[in-house]
């Protein structure tokens, strides 16, 4: 029994030392004291915040943020009609025609006007109306039921072909179409998982992430239990740090990961580094080109400048790309790529032994829209590779157009300055001098919904066909909301209030609170209502 003990004691010493020991391979004695800080004192926090009149106080000031959103969300009023039960008799086509009428005409932010950063990529009224009349041809279709419905089949096969063809995939490279990015994100982190634990062993799997990643690689390592390493993409070039990449390398690393562009700061990670590193490690590398998507494989087409990502490079093992973005297709359509089958069949779900039958599905879904993808390939054969050469055009010009006027304008260059060297869609700029979220509240005022980001404070413009036509009346209004900001902190230096004296809009409001608390349960449970009204009636 004794020797049971020992050797029992000696394995705990020797997995708890070789985690350290990649630990301080990783994050050094410096990073890891750096870690140690952060985490003590967000749990420090978290207990301040727990205590009872903290606890009270921080709980009303919630209620009443929540209250607020839910005013802005919810209709509400003696003139609101709710539906909150099946109605007894069916409406008429003419009455539903006539709601839906009145619910797509309900006050929003003009995305028709080009008002709205990224949100909706939208291919023109021609290509809506093709789509709709594709949707309509194959509404009750199911990709589950191939026999029943050859025609998807064939149009899904056809889609992931054309995509990898944009690519430069290799004859055995493959794919499946997805719902989104988040899901074609997931597959490939899945894909890693199951091919570390199946051919290694690997059973505490490890991912290695920019920070500037999309966050569908955190909701996958917590779905998936995939321990997650964070790497710093730091100033002037805001690129994910190859060597910091390299040291947190260890035995349970199932994936590394590179942006072509990061949604943040539409910047392209140094995938070719990325790839040699995962080459030499033999190490599956993820490339998300779920923003870049139909735009940066025709950088080069269009006349501008690019960076090699794709599978050109040896040890790019996987790509995500949306087809809803850049590719025009109507949303809840995206493709995530392999180089080969060696890859894909990790992420299939086959189940032989199930009393209903023998059941397979590609991914999460089982039961998909047919349509989607009717609407998806007619997109893609509609606007051919001319087509996206054009939008690549348009769309890469009016985001240099913008990125120009912030460097250059005197009005703007003085006090924005922009986020590295971006080259696709995204330009994002923030402010040494000014509030960068009050210009962002500015901007809304103005009925511009832009996006506001975090770690550093910033806006980024992610440039589509509608805000293409609108481009010049956007460096207007940022200038007048520029100097406005300037005018503001002017009057209440002289006014000798200074910056808290300040009163903050919503944007402001919240990211100053949420940018200074060492704790982030305070900015969840304000996340957790927000998805709470989304469903109030």
């Amino acid at each position: 029994m004794g020797m049971l003990r020992n050797i029992v004691f000696i394995l705990f010493v020797l997995r708890w030392t070789r985690k350290l020991f990649y630990q301080l391979k990783g994050r050094g004695i410096t990073g890891s004291v750096v870690d140690v800080y952060t985490s003590i004192r967000r749990t420090l926090y978290g207990i301040f915040l727990q205590l009872p009149g903290v606890r009270t106080k921080v709980q009303t000031q919630i209620a009443e943020s929540i209250l607020k959103l839910e005013r802005k969300l919810v209709p509400s009023g003696p003139g609101v009609e709710r539906i909150t039960a099946l109605p007894v008799e069916g409406w008429s086509e003419g009455d539903v025609r006539k709601k839906l009428d009145e619910l797509a005409q309900m006050e929003h932010t003009r995305w028709e006007d080009g008002r709205v950063s990224g949100a909706v990529y939208h291919g023109g009224d021609e290509l809506m109306r093709l789509q709709t009349e594709a949707f309509g041809k194959f509404t009750v279709a199911n990709p589950i039921h191939p026999d029943v419905f050859p025609g998807v089949r064939k149009m899904e096969a056809e889609v992931v072909a054309m995509v990898l063809s944009l690519f430069n995939a290799p004859e055995e490279a493959c794919g499946v179409t997805t719902s989104g990015g988040t899901e074609s994100i997931l597959m490939a982190c899945l894909s890693a998982r199951n091919k570390a634990y199946q051919e290694r062993g690997v059973t505490e799997p490890e991912m290695i992430l920019p920070e500037t990643a999309h966050t569908a690689f955190r909701k996958a390592c917590e779905y998936f239990k995939i321990k997650l390493h964070l790497v710093a993409c730091k100033a002037p070039a805001y690129k994910v740090d190859l060597r910091a990449v390299s040291r947190l390398i260890n035995p349970n690393t199932v994936l590394l990961v590179g942006s072509a562009p990061n949604f943040p700061h539409g910047i392209i990670d140094d995938i070719s580094g990325l790839s040699r590193l995962a080459h030499k490690k033999r190490l599956p590398l993820h490339v998300d080109c779920c923003l870049g998507s139909f735009i940066i494989p025709m950088l080069p087409k269009a006349g501008f400048e690019s960076e090699p990502f794709d599978f050109k490079l040896k040890g790019v093992t996987s790509i995500s790309c949306d087809t809803h973005k850049y590719g025009f297709a109507p949303k809840g359509n995206s493709t995530v790529l392999y180089r080969s089958d060696a890859y894909r069949k990790y992420q299939y779900f086959i189940s032989p032994d199930w009393s209903g039958g023998v059941y397979a599905s590609p991914s999460i879904a089982g039961s998909r829209p047919g349509a989607l993808i009717a609407g998806c390939w007619a997109s893609l054969v509609k606007q051919g590779q001319n087509g996206y050469i054009d939008a690549c055009h348009k769309i890469v010009g009016s985001m240099k157009k913008i990125e120009t006027a912030i460097r250059e304008k005197p009005e703007l260059s003085s006090d924005l300055k922009v986020v590295g060297r971006p080259l696709v869609s995204v330009v994002a700029f923030l402010s040494p001098s000014l509030d960068i979220y009050d210009i962002a509240d500015g901007m809304n005022a103005k009925g511009w919904h832009l996006n506001a980001l975090q770690s550093p404070p910033a806006i980024h413009i992610a440039v589509t066909l509608p805000i293409v036509a609108v481009a010049d009346q956007l460096i207007a209004d940022l200038v007048e909301v520029v100097e406005g900001v300037k005018e503001d902190e002017r009057k209440r230096m002289a006014e000798g209030k200074g910056a808290k004296g300040a009163v903050k809009g919503d944007t402001a409001a919240l990211y100053g609170v949420a940018g200074s608390l060492p704790n982030k349960s305070v900015v969840v449970d304000l996340a957790k209502g927000f998805l709470d009204t989304l469903y109030k009636v």
